[in-house]
């Protein structure tokens, strides 16, 4: 599939549940002001809608949430999905269940998974999520690496006055195992996104503080990462920063929310319901590759212009 501006999408972001077990202060309002219900995408629906995206060229899959394992079925939407034709299976999670279900994941043809954590501190883990158990999520990390769902790739939002003192020992965490350390900057969305613009902090934090960064090649030209290392180390540092320095021209992803809305764009509020169009016999492909020309060159976060969506009910 090709967009009206050139761009290869061949990537598909997949939530599978608005539900988590953690409530993390950028991602969810501490009151939910949203109270529409709406009906998730059944398992059939899921593979219907992955399996139409891979003949259409899609052939990376990230199994998002909410929390993706916290889904009852979580199981056999992945072992569904993992058959398909697919260059690359992944899968990004709170790393909450990690300990428990790792061995399934790779299994079942998970390549990679991507746990967000952003503190080292049980105490600051605890608070930011709202009562998380952040040794839950270091089990979790210790188990990918026995059943080898490596490297593995930690995201880590910065938030000004938490975490900026954490960055040296976040990166430490790239020294001695194949993990990916990546830091994004703080995105303005929903109806956390008051929160989230008085905590903004730029990426460019993370060379000022660790001046033994240094920048290497990245072979997947498509990643919003740019990406360091240390000396010496197995893994790597990754910088994300789509506010001041957008990468909107090499974006190469389509999302589908828990509802079955496709997104173009994350930070744009037009949605084109697959749900709807499934129930009533519509030809998914045809409206796949129309919605794919109708693409936006790039988001206008720099101008104010935020999405409605809380970043729980859109996908990680």
């Amino acid at each position: 599939m090709i967009d009206f501006y050139g761009r290869k999408i061949n990537y598909l972001r997949m939530s599978i549940t608005d539900n988590c077990n953690l409530k993390c202060k950028y991602c969810m309002p501490e009151v939910n002001n949203n109270n529409e219900k709406h009906d998730i995408l059944s398992s059939d629906e899921i593979y219907k809608i992955a399996s139409d995206m891979v003949d259409l060229g899609i052939d990376k899959i990230r199994i998002t949430g909410g929390e993706p394992l916290a889904r009852k079925d979580s199981l056999e939407i992945i072992k569904r999905v993992g058959s398909l034709n697919l260059k690359d299976f992944t899968i990004t999670t709170n790393g909450v269940l990690l300990k428990k279900y790792a061995s399934k994941l790779k299994e079942y043809g998970v390549k990679r998974v991507n746990i967000s954590l952003d503190s080292l501190d049980s105490n600051k883990y605890k608070e930011i999520t709202r009562g998380g158990n952040l040794q839950n999520v270091l089990d979790g990390i210790e188990e990918c690496k026995k059943v080898g769902l490596t490297p593995i790739k930690i995201n880590v939002v910065l938030i000004g006055g938490f975490n900026e003192d954490e960055i040296n020992k976040l990166v430490n965490l790239t020294v001695d195992d194949e993990i990916d350390v990546r830091f994004i900057e703080l995105m303005p969305i929903g109806q956390a996104q008051n929160w989230s613009i008085e905590k903004f902090i730029s990426s460019n934090v993370i060379l000022e503080k660790v001046k033994r960064l240094k920048r290497i090649d990245c072979e997947e030209q498509s990643s919003p990462a740019t990406y360091y290392k240390l000396e010496g180390a197995k893994g790597r540092v990754g910088i994300i920063n789509p506010i001041s320095c957008k990468f909107c021209d090499k974006c190469n992803r389509l999302r589908v929310t828990y509802d079955g809305k496709l997104k173009l764009c994350l930070h744009s509020d037009d949605e084109i319901d697959l749900k709807s169009a499934i129930e009533s016999k519509i030809d998914l492909k045809q409206l796949i590759l129309k919605s794919v020309n109708e693409k936006p060159k790039e988001h206008n976060l720099e101008k104010g212009q935020y999405i409605k969506r809380d970043m729980v009910k859109i996908g990680g």
